[in-house]
């Protein structure tokens, strides 16, 4: 089956900072791609490239199996790709439905005579929000008001609706609690189980394993391994995203060093 994204050895250089170098990965639909490191890892690079931010300098990128390089981030959107970023690009004061529709609100009458449907609005985001089992109190609440976990199922869902293929979610767990973290997890397989191609960010093994269908962990611009689920289980992953192969390295260095001495 053809992947909704592909990336092949792909690179980004900015002046004489390589950002990224090889990196390698798949996304399907139905599935979720987690890509893990620290800070300065290339993480942001890689998905900057993905959403039509940045466009990559050498590999390949491909969307349903076509080469794409995207000059906007509009561009990956009408192509089905839709990025939430860890800063969601919310307006605190207006209402639930309001930033949920910002930019695509539907209208009534034509011409001058075109308003805008609030009706309508309302009892879409309610739906679209009840299909991904989000049950808000009040769609009319100023999203300023809702937890950072529902913002964030928010977000989602508003991706959902306007018919998102492929779902980037920034570090959407990096500001929140265990239990927060817990639900936007939930509808992140929500997701996944309506057949989206999910891209989850993060720096946390223990919010990837339980959602992921493979890995792709970077360091420094680079990948450091790219692994099947099945291929991996948590404590490895928690040991390679902590550098265990080269703590393990220094120690045999050292004990060396040591015996030599």
């Amino acid at each position: 089956m053809t992947p909704l994204i592909e990336v092949q050895k792909i690179g980004k250089t900015y002046g004489s900072v390589i950002a990224l170098r090889d990196v390698s990965t798949v996304v399907h639909a139905g599935q979720v791609t987690c890509v893990l490191g620290d800070n300065g890892a290339g993480k942001s690079t890689l998905i900057k490239i993905l959403a039509g931010v940045h466009q990559h300098d050498r590999g390949e990128f491909l969307v349903e199996g076509a080469p794409v390089r995207f000059s906007s981030p509009r561009e990956a959107l009408d192509r089905g790709i839709a990025t939430v970023y860890q800063d969601l690009a919310v307006v605190p004061l207006m209402s639930v439905w309001r930033n949920f529709f910002l930019g695509s609100e539907p209208t009534v009458g034509w011409g001058p005579f075109r308003a805008l449907d609030r009706r309508k609005a309302r009892e879409t985001t309610k739906k679209a929000l009840s299909d991904m089992g989000i049950d808000l109190r009040d769609v009319e609440q100023p999203v300023g008001t809702l937890s950072g976990g529902e913002r964030q199922c928010v977000a989602i869902a508003r991706a959902v609706h306007f018919g998102a293929k492929v779902l980037i979610l920034d570090e959407p767990t990096a500001a929140l609690g265990v239990k927060q973290a817990g639900v936007v997890l939930k509808y992140v397989a929500q997701a996944r189980d309506r057949g989206l191609g999910v891209v989850l960010i993060t720096h946390n093994p223990h919010h990837a394993y339980p959602v992921a269908d493979r890995f792709l962990l970077l360091k420094r611009g680079a990948a450091l391994g790219s692994y099947e689920k099945a291929d991996i289980d948590l404590p490895e992953l928690t040991r390679q995203m902590a550098g265990g192969a080269e703590l393990e390295a220094l120690e045999h260095e050292l004990r060396q060093a040591g015996t030599a001495g």
